[in-house]
């Protein structure tokens, strides 16, 4: 862990060791941290925070250019190990780098826009308004894009002049010792401290913190919701949440058929085998093209190639511990069960290197109806569902009865329907006629047990800091 600019183990000498989910080997190990190294990450931080806010935005923006460089400077060792610990296949990992260096150099130039505003609240004084940061905030990082989550979503939170004390993930913790390498190199110490372990201790020490005011989480909804009681339980906190989703994707009659399937698998992500929350694991088509979804559907994702995460040539890998296959796998049999048609995958796929892993099939479904548990529940897997409509009402309403708000896709030529669609869709994202759900400058974020604030853009800088007025009686 990196504490106050030095690794440490933890106080009790615990460790949590690492497996790689295609052979489930033993790849490395990380500290299982306990409360103790909490308090000394946060206390740390909150020693380094001051000098830190000091510092112009120009010097603070120069700092994170010198830590995407950093990042790119390691980029191969990076993946290598990411997609070693993860299972996500190396050919679409390597965006993961950029991301998060792109994002740090975003918001390192994004500093003059934490504005404030001047109010002629009185004839006879000035009122005005800065924005100042809450000092010493946590992320907390999921296990499918570890470090892209970790180094991209630091950058707003220290242009914003806080100091970070990040939680990795219980799986694929790797990668978090080689961002801490280099923070360790570029920043002041204490400004960035990595702690890892367990979500009971650690994370449940970091949100219950008190010296800590401001939380950003990435994860599941289970996990957001115990976020949410542990820190009103300690003191008045802002906590962000992006959680999961079960993401819609609507066919009109007029679509371009060909097109909306690519989009759909393209947008399942199983490159990171289904392992996303924007993952548009629902496809919602007209009755007019139905069987011609189904039909190129299941083409598309049976041409899927599952093999080494580490080889370019493969499109999916395992799914990434023992508990999540099994949790999928127990929703797949779900499906079975209430009436939906396996029309692809299902199992373990067959072969010598899959004996072993946590490998699971693409796999689609058709005849989906709401109110199958594949239909309502996030399986964040390689599981895609197909549904049909028939009025535009119907589709709506199908595409808003979960508890999910996160993306939509909707595909017509129909810009006056496209457009009274996405207003009625419950979703904090929507894209016509496409499934890029991620634009710098725009805030990414849902509604609803999705969560709430908007990342990737203005919105989340200002997220990390708190307006003060100030009142100038002249």
């Amino acid at each position: 862990m990196l504490i106050d600019g030095a690794f440490a183990v933890a106080s009790d000498n615990a460790w949590i060791t690492s497996l790689n989910p295609a052979t489930e080997a033993e790849i490395g190990r990380v500290p299982a941290g306990t409360k103790d190294d909490v308090n000394r990450a946060v206390d740390a931080a909150e020693r380094a925070q001051s000098g830190w806010k000091q510092k112009s935005i120009w010097e603070r923006g120069a700092l994170l250019r010198k830590v995407a460089a950093g990042f790119r400077v390691r980029a191969q060792e990076i993946l290598t190990m990411e997609a070693t610990d993860t299972g996500n296949t190396i050919a679409k990992l390597r965006a993961d780098v950029e991301i998060a260096a792109g994002y740090l150099e975003y918001f390192a130039g994004l500093g003059t826009e934490m504005k404030g505003d001047t109010v002629p609240a009185s004839a006879t004084g000035l009122h005005f308004t800065l924005r100042e940061p809450y000092g010493v905030v946590a992320r907390i990082v999921p296990f499918n894009h570890p470090f892209m989550f970790a180094g991209a979503h630091l950058a707003a939170p220290l242009m914003a002049g806080n100091t970070v004390v990040i939680k990795t993930p219980e799986t694929s913790p790797l990668s978090g010792h080689l961002l801490g390498e280099v923070c360790q190199e570029i920043l002041p110490a204490g400004v960035v401290n990595i702690v890892s372990g367990y979500g009971l201790p650690v994370g449940d020490a970091l949100v219950r913190h008190a010296k800590i005011r401001r939380i950003g989480f990435t994860g599941s909804v289970a996990t957001g919701l115990a976020i949410q009681r542990a820190a009103a339980e300690t003191s008045v906190k802002h906590v962000t949440l992006e959680l999961g989703g079960k993401n819609p994707l609507i066919v009109f009659p007029d679509a371009d058929i060909h097109k909306a399937v690519d989009a759909a698998v393209a947008g399942m992500n199983f490159s990171w085998a289904g392992q996303s929350c924007g993952s548009t694991s629902r496809l919602l088509v007209h009755e007019s093209l139905y069987a011609r979804a189904i039909e190129l559907t299941q083409a598309k994702v049976a041409a899927l190639k599952l093999g080494d995460p580490l080889d370019p040539a493969s499109d999916m890998g395992p799914v990434n511990s023992i508990g999540h296959y099994k949790r999928i796998m127990a929703l797949i049999e779900a499906g079975k069960s209430e009436g939906a048609k396996l029309i692809l995958g299902g199992g373990r796929p067959k072969g010598e290197m899959f004996k072993r892993g946590y490998w699971i099939e693409p796999t689609v479904f058709a005849d989906v109806t709401p109110h199958m548990t594949i239909a309502r529940e996030e399986v964040f897997g390689p599981v895609m569902t197909i549904a049909k409509w028939a009025t535009v009402d119907e589709a709506i309403s199908i595409a808003n009865s979960t508890d999910y708000g996160l993306t939509t896709g909707i595909f017509t030529h129909d810009i006056t329907q496209a457009l009274t669609t996405a207003k009625r869709i419950e979703s904090g994202v929507v894209t016509i006629n496409g499934s890029g759900m991620h634009f710098v400058g725009l805030p990414f974020g849902g509604v609803k047990n999705s969560g709430f604030g908007g990342e990737e853009s203005l919105d989340e800088l200002l997220s990390y800091t708190q307006a003060k007025s100030v009142h100038i009686m002249l």
